[in-house]
Protein backbone atom coordinates (compact mmCIF):
# COMPACT_ATOMS: atom_id res chain seq x y z
CA UNK A 1 0.00 0.00 0.00
CA UNK A 2 2.96 2.66 0.44
CA UNK A 3 4.61 1.76 -2.64
CA UNK A 4 1.14 2.69 -4.22
CA UNK A 5 0.63 5.34 -2.28
CA UNK A 6 4.40 6.82 -3.52
CA UNK A 7 3.19 5.64 -7.13
CA UNK A 8 0.04 7.96 -6.43
CA UNK A 9 2.10 10.78 -5.41
CA UNK A 10 4.41 10.84 -8.00
CA UNK A 11 1.76 10.58 -10.85
CA UNK A 12 -0.15 13.48 -9.05
CA UNK A 13 3.36 15.41 -9.53
CA UNK A 14 3.55 14.94 -13.14
CA UNK A 15 -0.11 16.08 -13.41
CA UNK A 16 0.30 19.15 -11.59
CA UNK A 17 3.60 20.00 -13.62
CA UNK A 18 1.49 19.56 -16.94
CA UNK A 19 -1.76 21.42 -15.72
CA UNK A 20 -1.59 24.93 -16.63
CA UNK A 21 0.52 24.00 -19.96
CA UNK A 22 -2.35 25.27 -22.44
CA UNK A 23 -3.16 27.79 -20.72
CA UNK A 24 0.76 29.45 -20.62
CA UNK A 25 1.10 28.38 -23.87
CA UNK A 26 -1.66 30.26 -24.95
CA UNK A 27 -0.94 33.55 -23.37
CA UNK A 28 2.44 33.31 -24.53
CA UNK A 29 1.28 32.92 -27.83
CA UNK A 30 -0.98 36.00 -27.37
CA UNK A 31 2.34 37.78 -26.46
CA UNK A 32 4.33 37.12 -28.93
CA UNK A 33 1.79 38.19 -31.74
CA UNK A 34 2.65 41.68 -32.17
CA UNK A 35 3.37 42.45 -35.51
CA UNK A 36 4.96 43.33 -37.90
CA UNK A 37 6.95 40.64 -39.22
CA UNK A 38 9.33 41.49 -42.16
CA UNK A 39 7.93 38.03 -44.08
CA UNK A 40 4.31 38.42 -43.29
CA UNK A 41 2.87 40.22 -46.50
CA UNK A 42 -0.45 40.64 -45.14
CA UNK A 43 0.82 42.18 -42.11
CA UNK A 44 0.86 45.56 -43.30
CA UNK A 45 -0.55 47.69 -39.85
CA UNK A 46 2.36 48.90 -37.88
CA UNK A 47 1.13 47.12 -33.91
CA UNK A 48 -1.25 45.26 -35.73
CA UNK A 49 -1.90 41.87 -34.74
CA UNK A 50 -1.81 39.30 -37.35
CA UNK A 51 -4.60 36.39 -37.54
CA UNK A 52 -5.25 33.52 -39.53
CA UNK A 53 -8.45 33.39 -41.42
CA UNK A 54 -10.87 30.50 -42.75
CA UNK A 55 -14.01 31.56 -43.92
CA UNK A 56 -14.62 27.52 -44.44
CA UNK A 57 -18.18 26.68 -46.80
CA UNK A 58 -21.95 27.31 -46.63
CA UNK A 59 -22.52 30.55 -45.03
CA UNK A 60 -18.58 30.87 -43.70
CA UNK A 61 -17.43 33.66 -46.08
CA UNK A 62 -20.69 35.63 -45.64
CA UNK A 63 -20.27 35.68 -41.47
CA UNK A 64 -16.30 36.72 -42.12
CA UNK A 65 -17.37 39.75 -44.34
CA UNK A 66 -19.67 40.77 -40.87
CA UNK A 67 -16.71 40.34 -38.80
CA UNK A 68 -14.47 42.31 -41.29
CA UNK A 69 -16.84 45.04 -41.59
CA UNK A 70 -17.88 45.36 -37.65
CA UNK A 71 -13.80 45.12 -37.34
CA UNK A 72 -13.27 48.27 -39.38
CA UNK A 73 -15.71 49.89 -37.94
CA UNK A 74 -14.51 49.70 -34.44
CA UNK A 75 -11.01 50.12 -35.76
CA UNK A 76 -9.63 46.97 -34.37
CA UNK A 77 -5.85 46.11 -34.68
CA UNK A 78 -5.82 42.88 -36.56
CA UNK A 79 -4.48 42.07 -40.20
CA UNK A 80 -6.21 38.76 -41.66
CA UNK A 81 -3.87 36.42 -43.21
CA UNK A 82 -7.14 34.64 -45.29
CA UNK A 83 -6.70 31.05 -47.23
CA UNK A 84 -9.63 29.09 -48.19
CA UNK A 85 -9.74 25.88 -47.74
CA UNK A 86 -12.76 23.32 -48.95
CA UNK A 87 -13.02 20.28 -50.14
CA UNK A 88 -17.15 20.90 -51.46
CA UNK A 89 -15.54 23.95 -53.51
CA UNK A 90 -12.51 22.08 -55.15
CA UNK A 91 -10.08 24.38 -52.85
CA UNK A 92 -8.57 21.92 -50.72
CA UNK A 93 -5.09 19.89 -51.35
CA UNK A 94 -2.40 19.39 -49.22
CA UNK A 95 0.01 21.97 -50.50
CA UNK A 96 -3.28 24.72 -49.15
CA UNK A 97 -3.38 23.06 -45.80
CA UNK A 98 0.35 23.42 -45.22
CA UNK A 99 -0.07 27.09 -46.51
CA UNK A 100 -2.54 27.46 -43.41
CA UNK A 101 -0.19 25.71 -40.86
CA UNK A 102 2.72 27.50 -42.44
CA UNK A 103 -0.01 30.77 -41.60
CA UNK A 104 -0.88 29.25 -37.93
CA UNK A 105 2.54 29.15 -37.14
CA UNK A 106 3.13 32.55 -37.52
CA UNK A 107 -0.01 34.35 -36.05
CA UNK A 108 -0.70 31.50 -33.63
CA UNK A 109 -4.44 32.42 -33.68
CA UNK A 110 -6.75 31.39 -36.00
CA UNK A 111 -10.87 32.65 -37.10
CA UNK A 112 -12.44 30.02 -39.29
CA UNK A 113 -15.96 28.72 -40.31
CA UNK A 114 -17.00 25.57 -41.02
CA UNK A 115 -15.26 23.60 -43.31
CA UNK A 116 -17.37 20.77 -44.63
CA UNK A 117 -17.18 17.20 -44.79
CA UNK A 118 -18.39 15.40 -47.28
CA UNK A 119 -20.10 11.91 -46.99
CA UNK A 120 -18.79 10.07 -50.07
CA UNK A 121 -15.77 8.10 -49.75
CA UNK A 122 -12.93 9.37 -52.11
CA UNK A 123 -10.46 7.13 -50.94
CA UNK A 124 -8.92 9.49 -47.81
CA UNK A 125 -10.98 8.64 -44.52
CA UNK A 126 -9.60 11.79 -43.01
CA UNK A 127 -10.98 15.46 -43.92
CA UNK A 128 -9.00 18.13 -44.54
CA UNK A 129 -10.47 19.78 -40.98
CA UNK A 130 -9.55 16.83 -38.94
CA UNK A 131 -5.90 16.69 -40.25
CA UNK A 132 -5.78 20.50 -39.75
CA UNK A 133 -7.01 19.87 -36.18
CA UNK A 134 -4.60 17.47 -35.69
CA UNK A 135 -1.68 19.11 -37.48
CA UNK A 136 -2.01 21.67 -34.83
CA UNK A 137 -2.96 19.14 -32.02
CA UNK A 138 -6.16 21.22 -31.23
CA UNK A 139 -6.71 18.53 -28.51
CA UNK A 140 -9.34 20.59 -26.10
CA UNK A 141 -12.75 21.85 -27.98
CA UNK A 142 -14.59 24.33 -25.59
CA UNK A 143 -18.10 25.88 -25.97
CA UNK A 144 -19.54 28.26 -23.33
CA UNK A 145 -23.04 27.81 -23.65
CA UNK A 146 -25.20 31.02 -22.40
CA UNK A 147 -28.29 32.78 -22.71
CA UNK A 148 -28.61 35.99 -24.26
CA UNK A 149 -30.27 39.05 -21.99
CA UNK A 150 -33.65 39.37 -23.61
CA UNK A 151 -33.99 36.84 -26.06
CA UNK A 152 -35.78 34.25 -24.67
CA UNK A 153 -36.29 30.36 -24.62
CA UNK A 154 -37.23 27.54 -23.14
CA UNK A 155 -34.48 27.44 -20.78
CA UNK A 156 -33.07 31.06 -19.56
CA UNK A 157 -30.41 32.07 -17.61
CA UNK A 158 -28.37 29.20 -18.57
CA UNK A 159 -24.48 29.36 -18.02
CA UNK A 160 -22.29 25.75 -18.81
CA UNK A 161 -19.26 25.25 -20.93
CA UNK A 162 -18.90 22.10 -23.05
CA UNK A 163 -15.35 20.86 -23.05
CA UNK A 164 -14.29 17.96 -25.75
CA UNK A 165 -11.58 16.19 -26.60
CA UNK A 166 -11.17 16.35 -30.47
CA UNK A 167 -7.90 14.43 -31.77
CA UNK A 168 -9.26 10.95 -30.91
CA UNK A 169 -12.28 8.97 -30.27
CA UNK A 170 -14.87 7.66 -32.68
CA UNK A 171 -12.75 10.33 -34.39
CA UNK A 172 -9.79 8.43 -35.11
CA UNK A 173 -10.06 8.07 -38.92
CA UNK A 174 -9.53 3.94 -38.61
CA UNK A 175 -12.07 1.84 -40.58
CA UNK A 176 -11.59 -0.94 -42.63
CA UNK A 177 -13.57 -3.75 -44.57
CA UNK A 178 -12.75 -6.70 -42.34
CA UNK A 179 -15.08 -9.14 -44.56
CA UNK A 180 -17.25 -9.00 -47.05
CA UNK A 181 -20.12 -6.17 -45.79
CA UNK A 182 -18.33 -5.72 -42.50
CA UNK A 183 -17.25 -2.76 -41.14
CA UNK A 184 -14.96 -1.86 -38.35
CA UNK A 185 -14.87 1.24 -36.95
CA UNK A 186 -12.09 1.72 -33.95
CA UNK A 187 -12.63 4.41 -31.30
CA UNK A 188 -9.55 5.36 -29.92
CA UNK A 189 -9.25 6.16 -26.60
CA UNK A 190 -5.44 6.70 -24.81
CA UNK A 191 -4.68 7.51 -21.09
CA UNK A 192 -2.18 9.93 -21.99
CA UNK A 193 -4.82 12.40 -23.81
CA UNK A 194 -8.06 11.36 -21.47
CA UNK A 195 -5.65 13.14 -18.42
CA UNK A 196 -4.48 15.97 -20.63
CA UNK A 197 -8.44 16.83 -21.56
CA UNK A 198 -9.28 16.20 -17.79
CA UNK A 199 -6.62 18.71 -16.53
CA UNK A 200 -7.60 21.38 -19.15
CA UNK A 201 -10.75 20.67 -17.76
CA UNK A 202 -10.14 20.94 -14.33
CA UNK A 203 -7.88 23.90 -14.42
CA UNK A 204 -10.51 25.47 -16.77
CA UNK A 205 -13.06 25.47 -13.88
CA UNK A 206 -10.12 26.73 -11.08
CA UNK A 207 -9.37 29.74 -13.86
CA UNK A 208 -12.75 31.14 -14.44
CA UNK A 209 -14.19 30.39 -11.04
CA UNK A 210 -16.19 27.53 -12.35
CA UNK A 211 -17.29 24.85 -9.11
CA UNK A 212 -18.38 21.21 -10.74
CA UNK A 213 -16.80 19.15 -13.45
CA UNK A 214 -18.98 16.79 -14.93
CA UNK A 215 -17.69 13.63 -16.74
CA UNK A 216 -19.69 12.47 -19.43
CA UNK A 217 -19.48 8.99 -20.53
CA UNK A 218 -20.78 5.36 -21.55
CA UNK A 219 -18.60 3.25 -19.23
CA UNK A 220 -20.96 1.18 -18.44
CA UNK A 221 -20.97 -0.62 -21.92
CA UNK A 222 -17.93 0.93 -23.48
CA UNK A 223 -16.27 -0.69 -20.38
CA UNK A 224 -12.07 -0.42 -21.51
CA UNK A 225 -12.94 2.60 -23.75
CA UNK A 226 -14.90 4.74 -21.71
CA UNK A 227 -13.56 3.29 -18.63
CA UNK A 228 -10.49 4.26 -19.35
CA UNK A 229 -11.68 7.74 -20.12
CA UNK A 230 -13.58 8.35 -16.97
CA UNK A 231 -11.35 6.43 -14.88
CA UNK A 232 -8.55 9.09 -15.97
CA UNK A 233 -11.03 12.05 -15.25
CA UNK A 234 -11.13 10.34 -11.43
CA UNK A 235 -7.55 10.51 -10.74
CA UNK A 236 -7.38 13.99 -11.94
CA UNK A 237 -10.52 15.03 -10.16
CA UNK A 238 -8.65 13.97 -6.66
CA UNK A 239 -5.76 17.05 -7.56
CA UNK A 240 -8.47 19.39 -7.40
CA UNK A 241 -10.14 18.92 -4.06
CA UNK A 242 -12.43 22.47 -4.31
CA UNK A 243 -13.85 21.70 -7.04
CA UNK A 244 -16.76 19.08 -7.34
CA UNK A 245 -16.65 16.32 -9.70
CA UNK A 246 -19.15 14.16 -10.69
CA UNK A 247 -20.25 11.72 -13.50
CA UNK A 248 -23.06 11.06 -15.78
CA UNK A 249 -23.91 8.15 -18.48
CA UNK A 250 -24.16 10.71 -22.09
CA UNK A 251 -27.74 9.22 -22.61
CA UNK A 252 -28.53 10.29 -18.99
CA UNK A 253 -26.94 13.40 -20.07
CA UNK A 254 -28.73 13.98 -22.70
CA UNK A 255 -31.93 13.70 -21.25
CA UNK A 256 -31.03 16.15 -18.02
CA UNK A 257 -29.63 18.71 -20.32
CA UNK A 258 -32.93 18.93 -21.92
CA UNK A 259 -34.94 18.29 -18.24
CA UNK A 260 -32.94 20.40 -16.17
CA UNK A 261 -29.70 21.93 -17.42
CA UNK A 262 -28.91 24.09 -14.57
CA UNK A 263 -27.60 20.98 -12.51
CA UNK A 264 -24.62 21.91 -14.79
CA UNK A 265 -21.18 23.40 -14.94
CA UNK A 266 -18.39 22.36 -16.65
CA UNK A 267 -18.97 18.89 -18.49
CA UNK A 268 -16.01 17.19 -20.06
CA UNK A 269 -16.09 14.39 -22.54
CA UNK A 270 -15.26 11.95 -24.94
CA UNK A 271 -15.02 13.31 -29.02
CA UNK A 272 -18.32 12.10 -30.30
CA UNK A 273 -20.46 12.85 -27.39
CA UNK A 274 -18.59 16.54 -27.02
CA UNK A 275 -20.52 17.04 -30.85
CA UNK A 276 -23.60 15.70 -29.85
CA UNK A 277 -23.67 17.70 -26.57
CA UNK A 278 -22.49 20.99 -28.27
CA UNK A 279 -25.22 21.03 -30.73
CA UNK A 280 -27.90 19.82 -28.04
CA UNK A 281 -26.76 22.62 -25.70
CA UNK A 282 -26.45 25.21 -28.69
CA UNK A 283 -30.53 24.57 -29.25
CA UNK A 284 -31.40 25.54 -25.33
CA UNK A 285 -30.10 29.16 -25.88
CA UNK A 286 -31.00 29.47 -29.67
CA UNK A 287 -29.10 27.45 -31.96
CA UNK A 288 -26.30 27.01 -33.88
CA UNK A 289 -26.17 30.72 -34.64
CA UNK A 290 -25.49 32.51 -31.30
CA UNK A 291 -22.92 29.86 -29.63
CA UNK A 292 -19.22 30.94 -29.94
CA UNK A 293 -16.78 28.01 -30.06
CA UNK A 294 -12.89 27.67 -29.71
CA UNK A 295 -10.01 25.29 -29.90
CA UNK A 296 -7.03 24.81 -27.90
CA UNK A 297 -3.48 23.15 -28.34
CA UNK A 298 -0.48 23.92 -25.89
CA UNK A 299 0.68 26.71 -29.19
CA UNK A 300 -2.23 27.41 -30.56
CA UNK A 301 -6.02 29.20 -30.13
CA UNK A 302 -8.83 28.59 -33.10
CA UNK A 303 -12.14 30.74 -32.47
CA UNK A 304 -15.09 29.24 -34.42
CA UNK A 305 -18.99 28.92 -34.13
CA UNK A 306 -19.80 25.98 -31.40
CA UNK A 307 -22.40 24.21 -33.12
CA UNK A 308 -20.33 23.91 -36.40
CA UNK A 309 -22.79 23.63 -39.38
CA UNK A 310 -22.26 25.36 -42.76
CA UNK A 311 -26.12 26.74 -43.47
CA UNK A 312 -25.84 25.75 -47.05
CA UNK A 313 -28.75 26.08 -47.74
CA UNK A 314 -28.74 29.96 -46.73
CA UNK A 315 -25.95 30.50 -49.20
CA UNK A 316 -26.26 33.75 -50.69
CA UNK A 317 -29.92 34.54 -49.11
CA UNK A 318 -28.34 37.05 -47.30
CA UNK A 319 -30.19 35.51 -43.54
CA UNK A 320 -27.80 33.52 -41.80
CA UNK A 321 -27.41 34.83 -38.26
CA UNK A 322 -23.80 36.80 -37.72
CA UNK A 323 -23.83 36.54 -33.90
CA UNK A 324 -21.99 33.53 -32.79
CA UNK A 325 -19.07 34.15 -35.37
CA UNK A 326 -19.28 38.00 -33.89
CA UNK A 327 -18.67 36.41 -30.59
CA UNK A 328 -15.99 34.16 -31.22
CA UNK A 329 -14.25 36.86 -33.05
CA UNK A 330 -14.66 38.82 -29.41
CA UNK A 331 -13.35 35.82 -27.48
CA UNK A 332 -10.31 35.66 -30.09
CA UNK A 333 -10.24 39.35 -29.08
CA UNK A 334 -9.73 38.78 -25.36
CA UNK A 335 -7.44 35.79 -25.76
CA UNK A 336 -5.09 38.50 -27.57
CA UNK A 337 -5.53 40.93 -24.88
CA UNK A 338 -7.67 43.55 -26.81
CA UNK A 339 -10.24 43.76 -24.09
CA UNK A 340 -11.31 47.42 -25.10
CA UNK A 341 -12.44 45.80 -28.58
CA UNK A 342 -13.68 42.52 -26.94
CA UNK A 343 -15.90 44.24 -25.02
CA UNK A 344 -16.72 46.98 -26.83
CA UNK A 345 -18.39 44.15 -30.26
CA UNK A 346 -19.82 42.32 -27.42
CA UNK A 347 -21.82 44.33 -25.55
CA UNK A 348 -22.98 45.56 -29.42
CA UNK A 349 -23.92 42.48 -30.27
CA UNK A 350 -25.45 41.98 -26.96
CA UNK A 351 -27.34 45.34 -27.13
CA UNK A 352 -28.84 44.77 -30.36
CA UNK A 353 -30.60 41.31 -29.28
CA UNK A 354 -31.57 42.81 -25.61
CA UNK A 355 -33.68 45.62 -27.71
CA UNK A 356 -34.79 43.18 -30.20
CA UNK A 357 -35.61 45.47 -32.97
CA UNK A 358 -33.55 44.12 -35.37
CA UNK A 359 -33.21 39.78 -34.82
CA UNK A 360 -32.44 37.27 -37.45
CA UNK A 361 -35.32 34.50 -38.83
CA UNK A 362 -33.47 32.11 -36.92
CA UNK A 363 -34.12 33.95 -33.83
CA UNK A 364 -37.93 35.33 -34.89
CA UNK A 365 -37.32 38.07 -36.64
CA UNK A 366 -37.45 39.24 -40.47
CA UNK A 367 -33.76 41.36 -40.34
CA UNK A 368 -31.05 40.13 -42.85
CA UNK A 369 -27.62 39.69 -41.87
CA UNK A 370 -26.54 42.47 -43.33
CA UNK A 371 -29.34 44.50 -41.07
CA UNK A 372 -28.24 42.66 -37.88
CA UNK A 373 -24.35 44.08 -39.30
CA UNK A 374 -25.40 47.10 -39.64
CA UNK A 375 -27.19 47.21 -36.41
CA UNK A 376 -24.58 46.25 -34.58
CA UNK A 377 -21.73 48.76 -36.14
CA UNK A 378 -24.56 51.65 -35.16
CA UNK A 379 -24.63 50.05 -31.81
CA UNK A 380 -20.53 49.98 -31.18
CA UNK A 381 -20.21 53.22 -28.30
CA UNK A 382 -17.12 54.71 -30.04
Amino acid sequence: MAALSVGRAAAGGLLRAQSLGAWRGLRASAALQQIPRAKSENARSEGAFQVTMLPGDGVGPELMHAVKEVFKAASVPVVFDEHHLSEVQNMASEEKLDQVVDSMKESKVALIGKIHTPMEYKGELASYDMRLRRKLDLFANVVHVKSLPGYKTRHNNLDLVIIREQTEGEYSSLEHESAKGVIECLKIITRAKSQRIAKFAFDYATKKGRSKVTAVHKANIMKLGDGLFLHCCEEVAELYPKIKFDTMIIDNCCMQLVQNPYQFDVLVMPNLYGNIIDNLAAGLVGGAGVVPGESYSAEYAVFEMGARHPFAQAVGRNIANPTAMLLSATNMLRHLNLEFHSNLIADAVKKVIKVGKVRTADMGGYATSLDFTQAVIAALDV
